[in-house]
């Protein structure tokens, strides 16, 4: 196969993480009603791993009915004791969040689906539980404080990539699925494909 691979997401941590494998590929907005769909698929019985693999599914199916070629769309779904928890609104409701979050587990679902033409021609996600620390009072202000408003942009209110490392007392999973995206799993089918050398 030929051509540049599209990827059906603006966010920065899908395509650091592209550009940094070497991928070549362009970024444009996947035109789906995210919460629509999300409310839908609830409603029919998905779990968060399944609504984060419908979602990835949707978004690569829609940006290839307006890109010819390959398009990767991708989606990321938290999980807290079977609910499905969505991005925070404002700083209040982040730190409401992360408050939660102190001293428990949840698990990061990502997924990754390839599309042409509107059709979604492969699929994968994978999982990732994340152990939160019982920090301080003081930290999670000194954190909030830090990171602004950058954090609304993640799941969780956190990249692991940066001070939200510091949140956590362990990690079981892929480094990858953590920041958005199942990337061995993209990179093996890209290079089923054609797109990248095997």
């Amino acid at each position: 196969m030929t051509g540049t691979l599209i990827l059906a997401s603006k966010s920065a941590a899908r395509r650091a993480m592209l550009t940094g494998a070497g991928v070549p590929h362009q970024a444009t907005s996947a035109d789906v009603d995210e919460g629509a769909l999300k409310v839908g698929l609830l409603a029919g019985g998905a779990d968060p791993a399944g609504v984060a693999l419908a979602l990835a599914r949707a978004k690569a199916e829609a940006a290839s009915r307006a890109h010819a070629g390959l398009v990767l769309g991708s989606d990321q779904t938290l999980d807290l004791d079977g609910a499905l928890i969505d991005k925070a609104d404002s700083l209040e409701e982040a730190r409401a969040r992360l408050s939660a979050f102190r001293g428990k587990g949840h698990v990061l679902h990502s997924a990754a689906a390839l599309a042409v033409g509107g059709e979604t021609v492969w699929s994968a996600a994978d999982s990732a539980r994340m152990q939160v620390r019982d920090f301080s009072d003081a930290f999670l202000d000194a954190y909030l404080a830090a990171e602004g408003e950058a954090i609304l942009s993640s799941v969780g209110c956190y990249r692991l990539e940066g001070l939200g490392a510091q949140l956590f007392a362990r990690i079981e999973g892929d480094y990858f699925t953590v920041l958005g995206m199942p990337l061995w799993p993209v990179l093996a089918e890209l290079r089923t494909r054609g797109v990248l050398a095997s």
